[in-house]
């Protein structure tokens, strides 16, 4: 597929994760490379109800009520093409209902308050003939198609099997492949969700995965506090996605490693055994900055994932920003990472993982191995992805016509 990168539009980007979210984004990388060549409206995740109450100390939260209370400007600049809008109303909390058509009713209601919000600051812009694009989002974003003014065509975007999890579960297995069926064109970041949602719509692709490499340009010092061999990994301590116990077999049979997890922790981390052991050490949340430090410092760069209906098709970034630096790898094998298997040891079993980290510390400085990690890294670039995305909008609107 040739690619075609979408110029002259405007844009309306709902998802679940909002511009001050303090993780990476897939959908904020998405909405900068599309404001290059395009108008892009970013809208924040409105404030419910419960997380009002609930979390009213939360940084996120309050920047929401303050915009609800006229106290900022609900739509600010990011740059000369992009901007982000608080909307200035608040969402019933309503996932607990069990009744299907009670929760369809009340998220009828919540689309239309959020509806207004979007069409009042689209009407502010002067946007027209607008293209939606949803990240994710099948509960808020299920009635913007047709809420929306203006919107000539959607397209929503899959990177999580969200109906794996309980929360998303209830009702996103109805709405999900609702919202699919309505969209012109649904993208996808692997193989495998492009494949779940070509069973609702015929037009959807997988785009691949992007990562932003600006960092890589610099030297980032390693860590030296630590006795080598280091074994590390990066990112969220999540039961649901990582195996706690393959990561206490490896500590356990290997206590001659150091073993480092960098990221905040869940409840199942906190109260896991991997905090009795010497040789592993619990860094927390750290700054986006220090991130390329700890890469540096780790010998062989782990992925643990737990397998399950969430991760057996969820592209993990981080395996990129790993490569990117020329790091060997070491992760579990699913169907999201055979892309990455002529640069990364991938392992069924913890004897795998001992197995290969063994093979990868052996390694050594082998400048041809790292220097092939680093450009298949560097090839997954967001601007890739929309180009991408931008020929498979065009072939299917060819389609259609």
């Amino acid at each position: 597929m040739e690619s075609q990168m979408i110029r002259n539009r405007d844009i309306i980007v709902v998802g679940l994760q909002p511009w001050d979210i303090k993780i990476g984004s897939n959908c904020k990388n998405m909405a900068q490379e599309l404001s290059q060549y395009n108008r892009v409206l970013y809208v924040n995740r409105a404030l419910d109800r419960i997380s009002a109450i609930r979390s009213s100390d939360d940084e996120m939260v309050l920047t929401r009520k303050a915009s609800l209370r006229g106290d900022t400007n609900d739509l600010k600049p990011v740059s000369a093409s992009l901007w982000t809008l608080d909307p200035r109303t608040v969402l019933e909390s309503i996932n607990w209902i069990p009744v299907p058509s009670i929760f369809d009713r009340i998220n009828l209601v919540n689309n239309k308050r959020l509806a207004r919000e979007i069409n009042q600051a689209a009407k502010r812009l002067g946007f027209n003939d607008a293209l939606l694009f949803i990240d994710n989002d099948f509960f808020r974003a299920q009635y913007l198609p047709e809420l929306l003014e203006g919107v000539k065509e959607t397209i929503y975007y899959i990177r999580d099997n969200l109906t794996s999890q309980p929360y998303f579960k209830k009702h996103g297995v109805r709405l999900e492949p609702l919202l699919m069926q309505k969209a012109t064109m649904v993208a996808a970041n692997s193989a495998y969700l492009a494949a779940y949602g070509a069973k609702y719509n015929k037009a959807s692709f997988d785009i691949g995965q992007g990562c932003d490499f600006g960092w890589t340009k610099e030297e980032y010092p390693p860590f030296k506090d630590f006795k080598s061999p280091v074994i590390g990994y990066v990112g969220a301590l999540i039961k649901s996605r990582l195996n706690i116990s393959l990561l206490e077999q490896i500590a356990t049979q290997r206590p001659e490693w150091t073993l480092i997890l960098v990221g905040p922790e869940d409840e199942a981390f906190r109260n896991s055994s991997l905090h009795q052991l010497k040789n592993v050490h619990f860094m927390g949340a750290r700054h986006g900055g220090e991130l390329p430090s700890w890469l540096s410092t780790f010998d062989v760069c782990i992925n643990p994932q737990e397998l399950n209906e969430m991760t057996i098709g969820n592209y993990p970034r981080k395996i990129d920003e790993y490569l990117a630096l020329g790091k060997p790898v070491v992760a579990t094998d699913t169907v999201a990472m055979q892309i990455f298997a002529p640069y990364v040891y991938l392992c069924k079993t913890a004897d795998d993982y001992i197995i290969n980290i063994d093979t990868a510390l052996q390694e050594g400085d082998n400048t041809e191995l790292q220097e092939a990690r680093k450009a298949f890294a560097f090839s997954h670039t967001w601007e890739q992805c929309i180009a991408l995305m931008g020929a498979y909008l065009e072939q299917t609107q060819n389609v259609e016509a």
